[in-house]
């Protein structure tokens, strides 16, 4: 043979192994996210695409929308660690295919031994980073209560276990973890370690996306929970094991503590928005109050004739943030300790006296509202969000969160879960800004047992008393502005629910007195229009992270999810 024939059966020889060997080390990733699906029947829209498969599969089996909520729930605390979570908590919005409406706080609690001033140092200032970070930093958590709740009064599925059995299948036999999740997982590395030993999936050198994480500890945990039901948590081993970690690291958390944990049903927060129906979280989530706010303050106005992203819309829907935002920050905290002046915030004659200072053509100095002046912080948006509606028009949207990404970094050794740290999310200190940069008043001081305010905001909307929408996101204190864009996005402006979820986004939280926009969200014109008019600007990625479903006039779902994270996931039948 010539010798140059034999080389080149020697190169396709040699590319030939190299390609098998590429494909037996290749990753075998068996999901992929979808941004959009039109469903006929039923539709899960979830932080990722495994999650919104146990969704579905529940609906399939003749589970409903609360059904499968709970069971997508659980399975985020598996694929999502960053923020699905059983060590965190949330609240629940449901809109029964008859058209009953309920709320469910399983927000987390402080700890009994928690005192007012426990974040601030000799001289009464807040120390930086104790309520963010490590043992201190964990309220009492909610979540497995809330969802045993609203599976109790709502679920069709008699029995809880075919809802956490998916979850402990994916726990056990493992899952490959995307690329954002990938990237997360080695940018929290320093924290993983400072506050936690190996042997623990989550501490590795490099983290790569096709990782297979396989997670025994938390297998076990949410064995004891499927087997033993609320009491597989919050008593037991795993209620023995948070504690011993928490106390591991002087926490003050106690088995007393989880054993009188218990979620709170609510009224909603409802409200009228020309022909739509707005429900929403009441206290102690400021989202409903707020969102509800907003639309009123904008309502009497042709938002629709200004057009979108206009510098007449934005300044008209800032100056009504600014104002909500200053209200929040005064008004809100957990209505069981105080006494939120929820009817008098969602007055009209009120709201059109916020507005009374209102100018068109010029922008309202925050420090003329409120004084203070604070510096803006790096938000974070480890909520997270899930939107289902069933076949039989019930109808689900559910924000949990673990504050920050991965909580307060504390993965609890004994239970295999991370745990919240959603004491910032109360004021350290009434005036100072917590990690977000929200400021709050005495109505947000810490209490033994009280719920700290949040701002998640899971809504559902009517329009001619049929379901219309149903969202949420997660997103820090951009999530209430973000519900409030999306929906004006659509009933305003026209836009297809793709396009309201896809497009630009803009925020104003009174303090700092800044626009705080997502890069290329605004045309030069529409910025240099505002500039003029005495607004500044300060640019960020992204914001808070829609997922949303809406009924189409012909009876059918349109489920979307946010290009802003990759894994967002839509799915339906």
């Amino acid at each position: 043979m010539p010798k140059t024939n034999f080389q080149s059966l020697l190169l396709l020889f040699l590319v030939f192994l190299w390609g098998n060997s590429c494909k037996k080390t290749a990753p075998a990733f068996d999901y992929q996210a979808t941004k959009t699906f039109a469903a006929d029947s039923a539709a899960v829209v979830s932080p990722h695409p495994l999650a919104t498969r146990v969704g579905l599969e529940i609906l399939k089996k003749g589970g409903n929308a609360v059904d499968a909520a709970v069971a997508v729930q659980f399975a985020l605390a598996v694929v999502y660690p960053r923020a699905g979570n059983i060590g965190g908590g949330g609240f629940m919005v449901i809109r029964t295919g008859d058209g009953e409406a309920a709320a469910l706080d399983y927000r987390e609690k402080a700890p009994m031994a928690a005192s007012r001033d426990m974040y601030l140092d000799s001289r009464g200032n807040v120390i930086d980073g104790l309520s963010t970070i490590g043992h201190l930093a964990a309220g009492v958590p909610g979540t497995v209560a809330g969802l045993f709740e609203a599976h109790r009064r709502y679920g069709r599925i008699q029995d809880m276990k075919e809802l956490i059995q998916p979850a402990v299948e994916l726990a056990e036999k493992g899952f490959r973890i995307s690329a954002t999740e990938a990237d997360r997982l080695n940018g929290f590395q320093e924290g993983f370690r400072k506050y936690n030993e190996a042997p623990n999936p989550f501490i590795k050198d490099a983290f790569q996306p096709g990782d297979l994480m396989v997670q025994e500890k938390l297998a076990a945990t949410l064995k004891q929970i499927r087997d033993r039901g609320k009491a597989g948590f919050y008593e037991g081993p795993v209620a023995e094991a948070i504690v011993a970690e928490i106390q591991s690291g002087n926490g003050i958390m106690t088995l007393e503590d989880l054993r009188q944990y218990a979620s709170q049903w609510r009224d909603p927060v409802i409200g009228q928005y020309g022909e739509y129906r707005v429900i929403s979280m009441p206290p102690s989530s400021s989202g409903g109050i707020a969102l509800l706010q907003m639309l009123k303050m904008v309502e009497p106005y042709p938002l629709h004739e200004y057009g979108f992203h206009s510098a007449r819309a934005v300044h008209l829907m800032v100056e009504a943030e600014r104002r909500a935002y200053a209200d929040r920050a005064e008004h809100l905290g957990d209505s069981d300790f105080y006494d939120v002046p929820r009817d008098s915030m969602l007055s009209d004659a009120y709201l059109r006296a916020r507005m009374a200072s209102f100018d068109a053509g010029q922008a309202t100095v925050s420090d003329s509202i409120l004084a203070g002046n604070f510096k803006l912080l790096k938000e974070s948006f480890e909520t997270t969000h899930t939107s289902v509606v069933d076949a039989g028009g019930n109808a689900v949207s559910v924000t949990t969160t673990l504050n920050s990404n991965y909580g307060c970094k504390v993965w609890v050794d004994g239970a295999g879960f991370f745990l919240n740290n959603e004491m910032d999310d109360f004021s350290a200190k009434p005036g100072v800004p917590n990690q977000f940069g929200l400021v709050g008043a005495e109505a947000n001081a810490i209490q033994p047992g009280k719920r700290m305010l949040s701002s998640m905001t899971p809504t559902i909307v009517e329009k001619g008393g049929e379901l219309f929408l149903v969202l949420g996101a997660p997103g820090g204190s951009t999530i209430i502005t973000a519900v409030f864009q999306v929906f004006i996005n659509v009933a305003e402006f026209g836009m297809s629910l793709e396009e309201a979820v896809n497009a630009g986004r803009f925020h104003h939280q009174w303090l700092p007195d800044a626009i705080l926009i997502e890069d290329n969200a605004f045309p030069d014109s529409t910025r240099q229009a505002l500039e003029a008019m005495g607004h500044s600007f300060n640019i960020v990625g992204r914001m808070a992270v829609i997922k949303a479903i809406q009924r189409l006039p012909d009876g059918r779902l349109q489920g979307v999810g946010d290009p802003r994270n990759p894994d967002d996931d839509a799915g339906g039948y």
